[in-house]
This record gives C-alpha cells, structure tokens and sequence, in this order.
C-alpha cells in the first residue's frame, strides 16, 4: 500500500471526517472508498486523453444548471445519502 498526502478545504475535511465516524470507518478507508468509486465509473483506459466530466444519471434524476450544481450537492449533504437498490434483472 502506497501512502500520501491530499489537501482538502476545511468544510470538506470535517464533512468527510463526520461520515467516517458515523460509519465507523476512518478518514484513510474514506477517501479509499471515495477514490474506487470514481474508479469503477471510469476505468483507466478510458480516462487517457480524455476530459473529466460528471458522471451521467442512469434514470430519472433532476436536470440542475451547472452552475447550481453546488447548491443542489450541499442540500443533499445536509439531508443524508439516498440509497438506492439495483434492479437485476
């Protein structure tokens, strides 16, 4: 395993330093957690030579303005995580 270091604005660190403990987890398993996610919706074959974009919505979802994204992610932070079960089928 590789140790590092990443900066992160204070607001950010004591929201992320929050859901750690409420999961139990620590700040390290975290950012692990955080960082596979983005992984597994865009595998490194893909990412050469191509721009970063957000990841797009599967179904149904709330068309928000660019520059309203923000507000929308920091309302969703103060409500809880919406979890969502997959369809198999």
């Amino acid at each position: 395993m590789i140790r590092t270091q990443i900066q992160l604005p204070d607001r950010v660190f004591e929201r992320a330093r929050l859901v750690a403990k409420a999961k139990e987890i620590s700040l390290a398993e975290l950012a692990r957690r955080g960082i596979e996610t983005i992984l597994d919706q865009y595998p490194a074959p893909e990412l050469i030579g191509q721009a970063w974009a957000a990841p797009r919505v599967r179904s149904g979802g709330v068309r928000v303005p660019l520059d309203r994204l923000k507000e929308f992610g920091e309302a969703d932070a103060t409500q809880g995580p919406v979890v969502r079960k997959r369809r198999r089928g």
